[in-house]
C-alpha cells in the first residue's frame, strides 16, 4: 500500500548500512539496500526515542501503535520519556488475528494478505489511530527469530511488515517491508525493528508536519 510516494523516498534517504533489505515499495533503492548490513544499539535506540517523545511533546501531536511482532516495545519505548501521557493515551499488543479484528483489522484484509503482510501492517496502523483520534498510528506485524506453527506458509523468519498512519485533511498510509538479519536476543530483534520505524517516522514528520526545530538526530552511543 502506497498513498504518498514522497514520504518512501524520504525514508531512505541519508541511511547507512543495514542488516536487512529495507524495501519501500516501489522505491528504486530497493536492491541497493537489500545487502546491506547494520548494528543495532540498544543504548542508541533508547535516546532516539527520548528525541523522538520530546519531539511530539513540542509539536503537540499524538502518537498510537499496534504492535504484533514487537509486542509494545515501540509504545514501551516512546513512554520512557517523562511527559509522554501528553501523547500517547493508549496502544494495542495484537499477537492473535482475533486480537487484530476485534480492534479494528478488517478480517478480509487478514484473510486475503495474511497476517504477515504491508497490508496488514496498514490496517493496523488505521485501526489504532482512529481508535484514539491519534495524529500518528503505526503498525507492525512479521515474524522474529522462528516460523510461526499457526501461519508456517506465510511466515518467514526475519520478515517483518510496518506501516506509518497519519491524520492530516484525511488518514494517509505508508507501508514498509524489512528483512532482519538474526539477532543476538528476542529483545534486540524488538528493538531493530523499532529503530527501523524510528527512521521512518522521523522523515514523514519532517514531510507532513513542517517541524521547525528539526526531526529527531539519531545519536550515537560513546565507545565502551
Amino acid at each position: 500500500m502506497r498513498e504518498l510516494s514522497d514520504w518512501a523516498l524520504a525514508a531512505v534517504l541519508g541511511r547507512g548500512a543495514a542488516g536487512f533489505s529495507f524495501l519501500p515499495r516501489g522505491s528504486d533503492m530497493m536492491q541497493a539496500e537489500a545487502d546491506m548490513r547494520k548494528c543495532y544499539s540498544e543504548r542508541e535506540i533508547r535516546a532516539n526515542y527520548e528525541e523522538l517523545t520530546k519531539l511530539l511533546i513540542r509539536k503537540h501531536l499524538t502518537i498510537t501503535t499496534m504492535e504484533s511482532a514487537t509486542s509494545g516495545q515501540i509504545a514501551s519505548l516512546i513512554t520512557d520519556t517523562e511527559g509522554s501521557s501528553a501523547v500517547l493515551k493508549g496502544a494495542f499488543v495484537t499477537y492473535s488475528n482475533e486480537a487484530k479484528i476485534q480492534q479494528g483489522v478488517p478480517r478480509e484484509i487478514l484473510e486475503k494478505y495474511t497476517v504477515y503482510s504491508e497490508e496488514t501492517a496498514a490496517a493496523m496502523a488505521r485501526a489504532c489511530l482512529k481508535a484514539y483520534h491519534a495524529d500518528i498510528g503505526i503498525g507492525v506485524t512479521g515474524t522474529m527469530g522462528n516460523v510461526d506453527p499457526a501461519n508456517p506458509d506465510a511466515s518467514v523468519p526475519g520478515q517483518v511488515y510496518f506501516a506509518i498512519a497519519v491524520r492530516r485533511d484525511e488518514i494517509r498510509v505508508v507501508s514498509y517491508s524489512m528483512e532482519l538479519a538474526p539477532q543476538p536476543t528476542r529483545l534486540m530483534y524488538k528493538l531493530a525493528v523499532a529503530e527501523e520505524v524510528f527512521e521512518a517516522l522521523s522523515c514523514i514528520i519532517q514531510e507532513e508536519f513542517n517541524e521547525e526545530h528539526g526531526t529527531p538526530h539519531k545519536k550515537r552511543a560513546a565507545p565502551g
